[in-house]
């Protein structure tokens, strides 16, 4: 099969064309392929890139598939069955599934495609909207070797940098680790700002001291200078985070991992979520500035 370059492969069809997806689509018809996308809703943030009735109908006129959907039950009702894309795609073209999903799911998606003749790689993406907007995502991959280096003109046109995790579903495995970090790293950041508002810390001496010290990742760092500002716009919901949080716990448990200061984590970002949706998981950090305000 030849590298799915914009000269010998320039159709991409997008199942699911949000947020992520359509800054990753405006990446891809800069370097030169062009994209039509599905959605359950049948709207598109651009109104320029044709819009199809369903997966299947998607897939039989597209030379490659992009997944960017939110949970497995989207990727499930998105794949399968009459109407799903595996149903309309031609044997040997690829399916890149940048989904964060569980790894059951993206198991279950191989081996589909395998019967099918699609070649399948699990291959979400760490970074939020801002590194889709720049094409600074890094895309974690599961799949064959020769696969990867297939799909790596989109992966490059996306992206800063391609991780080969490993087989089959190791991209997915590693995605969760690395929102796991990500999610434990903002509740405790949360926490420790209610404990310095509590003890009497002037508001803006905290958020810019903790703006300056190395023990904070930089992505925490943006999300402490939006939260200072009062500005918890979504660049990761917070839906998405506790879902990814819930899935990295479940498949914890499968390999019988102890994963206490998860759990805990995930306890306080369904707060989040219940409070706040589909605002930025970072929100969390409002909940606790409340929670010590109304400490007297």
């Amino acid at each position: 099969m030849p590298h799915l370059t914009p000269e010998n492969t320039p159709r991409i069809g997008f199942i699911g064309y949000g947020a992520m997806a359509s800054r990753m689509g405006d990446h891809l018809r800069a370097a030169g392929y062009t994209i039509s996308a599905y959605t359950p809703s049948g709207r598109s943030p651009d109104p320029t890139v044709s819009m199809l009735a369903t997966p299947r109908a998607l897939a039989q006129q597209a030379d490659a598939i992009l997944v960017c959907v939110p949970d497995d039950e989207a990727l499930a009702a998105s794949m399968y069955g009459d109407n799903g894309a595996l149903a309309g795609m031609k044997p040997g073209t690829m399916l890149l599934n940048t989904s964060s999903v569980s790894p059951e799911a993206s198991t279950e998606l191989f081996a589909s495609g395998r019967k099918a003749g699609v070649i399948v790689l699990d291959s979400p993406v760490s970074g939020s909207t801002p590194e889709a907007e720049t094409a600074n995502l890094v895309i974690l991959v599961g799949g064959d070797p020769e696969n990867v280096a297939e799909a790596a003109p989109i992966f490059d046109a996306i992206g800063k940098l391609t991780l080969h995790a490993g087989p089959p579903g190791s991209g997915t495995r590693l995605k969760l680790v690395i929102n796991g970090i990500m999610g434990a790293g903002l509740t405790t950041l949360a926490e420790a700002v209610g404990y310095g508002l509590a003890s009497g810390l002037d508001r803006s001496t905290l958020f810019d001291a903790l703006d300056q010290v190395a023990v904070i990742s930089p992505h925490h760092k943006r999300k402490l200078r939006a939260a200072k500002e009062g500005d918890f716009a979504s660049q990761f919901p917070a839906r998405l985070m506790q879902k990814d949080m819930r899935l990295l716990l479940d498949a914890a448990a499968r390999e019988v991992v102890p994963v206490p200061t998860l759990a805990a984590a995930t306890q306080q970002l369904s707060l989040a979520r219940r409070l706040s949706p589909n605002e930025d998981y970072s929100s969390l950090i409002r909940v606790m500035e409340k929670i010590v305000a109304n400490d007297d």
